[in-house]
């Protein structure tokens, strides 16, 4: 049986935290970056928005600025949290855009593209 929601960890191998609720994030739109094997992309990194993130996805062809009523999405601006796939916050990491990232909400099988030590050194929610 897969894994429930409620049991999934973070990469500090604790209960998965809330990424955002407004706007709702995560690939189940649920406020969380559980993740699930129908998840291609991986939404598993909980992060802060950056002009230079939103930039930056955009000129890659992700554009989550602008609002699309017809998935229910707000469009998204510096400072809301977001549930991103892994592959695209590295790829962002080594173009140096890279937003901070909130790792309580970062799902463990991030860790599976990421390190830890790297998310670390992005956490905004740990000292």
């Amino acid at each position: 049986m897969a894994e429930s929601f409620f049991e999934q960890q973070n990469v500090l191998g604790l209960i998965l935290e809330t990424c955002c609720k407004d706007p709702v994030t995560g690939f189940f739109r649920d406020g969380f970056c559980h993740t699930h094997p129908d998840d291609k992309g991986g939404h598993s990194v909980c992060a802060h928005m950056t002009d230079e993130f939103l930039q930056y996805s955009l000129s890659r062809g992700n554009d989550l600025i602008t609002p699309r009523e017809e998935w229910d999405f707000p469009g998204l601006r510096a400072g809301d949290r977001w549930c991103l796939c892994a592959t695209r916050w590295q790829e962002a990491l080594a173009n140096n855009v890279a937003p901070p990232v909130y790792v309580r909400a970062t799902h463990i099988n991030t860790l599976k593209v990421i390190e830890l030590t790297v998310l670390k050194q992005f956490a905004i929610d740990i000292s």
